[in-house]
């Protein structure tokens, strides 16, 4: 079955990090803040997935 979540993450940092790189945005702005944000929501669910096909 598809992970939409994991999906709808992952398409939102590509389009946020493509707006960055685009526009040249610097580290502190709301775009790289959120994919800093995304990437820990990131980590977080592969973890909790990784728990529950260990278990």
């Amino acid at each position: 079955m598809a992970d939409l979540y994991l999906k709808a993450l992952t398409a939102e940092r590509r389009a946020l990090w493509a707006e960055c790189r685009l526009k040249g945005l610097a580290k502190d702005t709301p775009q790289r803040q959120r994919i800093v944000e995304i990437d820990a929501l990131l980590a977080a669910h592969k973890a909790k997935q990784d728990a529950s096909k260990a278990n």
